[in-house]
């Protein structure tokens, strides 16, 4: 599955932004879905993720303010980030995975297979 990345752009705080992570390939539904995001001078981290059931789970500093969803009949998962905060600039990735495990995914100690190229979110105070 091949993987890319849409919405970035500059916000002001407490704004609002929707990405989009757009798939090819076949079978996309059965996939689990997730959102990461680094900055220079962190390393990547994860934001949010979900299954091919819909079942999601999110990094505790985004919880209540972002929310993932997917529409498979498009090919897409989206990200929907609101209460943007300067701390939330980021390069966000999506990334893909055959295997169901948010719990592991979501702390950061499971790696993707599948990466896409990312997408700049810059969050102004």
């Amino acid at each position: 599955v091949q993987l890319q990345a849409f919405g970035g752009g500059l916000v002001q705080a407490g704004g609002s932004l929707r990405l989009s992570c757009i798939a090819s390939g076949r079978d996309f539904s059965i996939y689990t879905v997730g959102w990461y995001r680094q900055t220079p001078a962190q390393e990547r981290e994860p934001v949010a993720v979900i299954n091919n059931s819909g079942s999601a789970d999110y990094a505790d500093s985004v919880k209540g303010r972002f929310t993932i969803s997917r529409d498979n009949a498009q090919n897409t998962v989206y990200l929907q980030m609101n209460g943007l905060k300067p701390e939330d600039t980021a390069v966000y990735y999506c990334a893909a995975d055959l295997v169901d495990d948010l719990r592991t995914m979501v702390a950061g100690t499971h790696t993707m297979d599948y990466w896409g190229e990312g997408t700049l979110v810059t969050v102004s105070s």
